[in-house]
């Protein structure tokens, strides 16, 4: 295995005798008065394998990016610093019994004491924490290994999960040729670890041009996109969430996403009301990111998607929906419509019967600013829904005024 747990855990148990025992001499009381009220400063040490038994992800349920983050927690997880390591031993150690160490210590000879000195700068080499890219070489050895449990691959996948989280950490997963070990995870007949595996293209391609370019290259957008259709809601979501973070303001990926005939893909999602609400919000806010970045690019020829009046429909009935994060979602992406070029004014009033759903939306969010938790937040909706009536209205201003 390379490292021991057991091994580990001993000497992780001997630091504060020895550290103490070494730094009693000079002041054996300070330490016994000081270390009642210490606390712990960095949590615990923990190691980067599967194949050991400390789970590097400590909270593998939290949310993913702003609707969705993984693992909030600051630290790293493990001691940054000797001064960190010593702080932990001294808060998670015995007063009494530091006492009676750094009493003990007293006792020793000049040569003893010495020789304790060298054991413990033995002990701080032997506890090293290793780099982040350590830990992420340790992770896809343990995905490149055939024989590996399960569970094991899980958690070597959660593990990258949350070393990909620092730009530079992702950048540097291709480098050590995890991109592609973690892509041909996408293949594994475990829905679960297909979902992980995409959670973390998502993960290192959210707002990384970089990482982007390397997956897209690597083909990966094809695959996830399939998984988009998965029987699995998780892996469906988490795909989703892939896709959506790959091509956000990357027009290559766009034009891919689009070639592999995205747009259908989208329109099914939006139009079935069957399909999970959390699969739904994230086909909108994609709507939203597709239609910003058009309008980011004036010079981009613009898709007959976005003038199809079967996929204008879907989003215009999605306002009345009771759930209001979908809602503020649609309107956002209305708005970006209403400001493109192809779209018909009049497609959204005789069609999409736009008016009214801004009409029975205001009235939906003037009975929930009755509501003590609610109002603020429809109060946010309202002005956007104000905002998309405005845009909308002159529009259709302009198609009165235009001579025949």
């Amino acid at each position: 295995m390379g490292r021991s747990v057991a091994s580990m855990g001993l000497w992780l148990l001997l630091v504060p005798s020895l550290f103490l025992g070494w730094a009693a001499v000079a002041s054996a009381d300070r330490f016994h008065d000081t270390s009642s009220n210490k606390t712990s400063s960095s949590g615990a040490l923990f190691w980067s394998t599967a194949k050991e038994e400390v789970d590097l992800l400590r909270n593998p349920q939290a949310q993913e990016d702003s609707t969705e983050a993984v693992a909030n927690d600051d630290s790293d997880g493990g001691f940054s610093s000797l001064e960190g390591m010593l702080q932990w031993a001294i808060g998670h150690s015995d007063p009494a019994k530091l006492k009676e160490t750094s009493q003990a210590v007293q006792r020793l000879s000049h040569s003893e004491l010495k020789q304790r000195q060298i054991e413990l700068k033995e002990l701080m080499e032997k506890l090293k924490m290793p780099s982040d890219a350590q830990l992420m070489q340790i992770a896809i050895a343990d995905l490149n290994n055939s024989s590996l449990s399960l569970e094991d691959r899980q958690r070597a996948l959660r593990e990258l999960l949350v070393l990909v989280e620092p730009i530079d950490n992702a950048n540097d997963l291709n480098k050590l040729g995890g991109l592609a070990v973690v892509i041909e995870e996408l293949n594994h007949p475990e829905p679960d670890i297909r979902m992980v595996a995409a959670w973390i293209l998502g993960k290192a391609s959210q707002n990384n041009p970089v990482a982007q370019r390397q997956v897209l290259e690597l083909g990966a957008l094809s695959k996830l996109m399939k998984m988009v259709k998965s029987s699995s809601i998780e892996e469906a979501i988490k795909a989703l969430y892939a896709v959506s973070a790959l091509i956000r303001s990357n027009l290559t990926g766009q034009e891919l996403f689009y070639a592999e005939a995205g747009d259908i893909m989208l329109q099914d999602i939006l139009s079935n009301s069957s399909i999970d609400i959390r699969l739904r919000r994230k086909a909108v806010f994609l709507v939203g990111d597709l239609t910003e970045c058009q309008l980011e690019n004036v010079d981009k020829a613009e898709l007959p998607f976005f003038s199809n009046r079967f996929f204008l429909k879907s989003l215009v009935d999605l306002m009345a929906s009771d759930d209001l994060d979908l809602q503020e979602k649609a309107l956002v992406a209305i708005k970006n419509l209403l400001q493109l070029r192809t779209p018909e004014p009049l497609v959204f009033k005789d069609f999409c019967g736009l008016d009214g759903a801004l009409e029975r939306t205001r009235q939906q969010l003037q009975n929930l600013m009755a509501d003590e938790y609610l109002k603020d937040y429809a109060v946010d909706v309202e002005s956007l829904r104000s905002e998309v009536e405005l845009i909308f209205h002159r529009k259709m201003g302009k198609v009165i005024r235009v001579p025949t």
